[in-house]
């Protein structure tokens, strides 16, 4: 009987979204529990042949795999994974492969934060249940403000329309991009980073995490906005620094942020960004919806089964 493991099912739900008992000669078990040290990870998984990844959350690299002599296939939720060392993989005959995804599930939280934020939805709600002050906050409109877009690629390129429909000027920016792309999308190409942190009364970011964006946005990127300028990261934590940040919104330098990433996930019981009044944050729910998970997880099983009949 071969074992798989379901990595980081916090919610304990991956094993509802696809016919895991399809999977002949495989006991499947779901991990609940963040595993993120390298000890605690060798000693958990080092009975299992068969992995279920989600997203980038825990890195495998060579010292992982070392530690995993039983391991023959990586399955990754989504088709690209920074955190997978694919030549370490090769080198020990471990097979690794992803599965399709959807694109609207995170376009769609990043613009429901924005709105969240920007008229001050949950602690509205907060004091209506608590059954104090009827209204507590002047909420901000979204009509006539500029958006600007960190990062034009299909999750930024949905943003840019969802702008559109609430009549809001887009600028966008990332380091390669060209006039031509802005045309497609109908948004102005700001000159700069700068350019676009100055001029912008909203920032979203929508950039890949790589050595060259990590820290992107820091203290003097964050002086460059205005007092009442609103940012949304739903792509990676780390493109902000978050010391700046946190220092930022403590001295109330711009109106609020909404975050759903963060450098350590989940986030520490006793982080500065769970009391900040300013901040809005959820727990990475960007990805976690329905139709994304039923892809996520029906792909897993049929990988599964591909790669069992490939070995006869």
């Amino acid at each position: 009987m071969l074992q798989c493991a379901i990595l980081d099912d916090y919610q304990s739900c991956a094993l509802g979204f696809a016919d895991w008992g399809s999977l002949d000669g495989v006991k499947v078990d779901s991990i609940p529990d963040a595993i993120t040290t390298l000890e605690a990870l060798a000693e958990r998984l080092a009975g299992y042949q068969i992995l279920v990844a989600m997203r980038e959350r825990t890195r495998f690299d060579a010292a992982l795999f070392e530690r995993l002599p039983h391991l023959r296939l990586l399955v990754t939720t989504g088709m690209w994974n920074a955190a997978i060392d694919l030549q370490a993989a090769a080198a020990r005959d471990i097979t690794v492969c992803g599965t399709r995804g959807v694109a609207y599930p995170a376009p769609e939280l990043a613009w429901g934060l924005l709105l969240a934020l920007a008229r001050h939805i949950p602690a509205e709600v907060a004091s209506l249940r608590a059954g104090k002050r009827w209204q507590t906050h002047i909420g901000v409109g979204l009509c006539g403000k500029t958006l600007g877009i960190v990062g034009l690629g299909k999750i930024g390129s949905r943003i840019a329309r969802y702008a559109q429909a609430f009549e809001m000027p887009v600028i966008a920016w990332s380091p390669h991009l060209t006039d031509e792309r802005c045309k497609s999308v109908g948004v102005e190409r700001a000159s700069s980073l700068d350019d676009l942190l100055q001029r912008a009364d909203v920032v979203t970011l929508h950039m890949v995490l790589a050595e060259s964006t990590r820290g992107m946005i820091g203290a003097r990127e964050l002086a460059l906005l205005k007092p009442s300028a609103l940012v949304v990261n739903t792509s990676r934590g780390p493109l902000i620094d978050e010391t700046a940040l946190i220092q930022t919104l403590t001295e109330n330098r711009i109106a609020g942020a909404a975050l759903d990433v963060y450098d350590t996930e989940p986030l520490p019981s006793d982080h500065p960004y769970r009391k900040l009044a300013n901040l809005l944050a959820t727990p990475h729910i960007g990805y976690v919806s329905r139709r994304l998970y039923e892809r996520f997880y029906r792909d897993t099983v049929s990988n599964i089964v591909a790669w069992l009949d490939a070995r006869g």
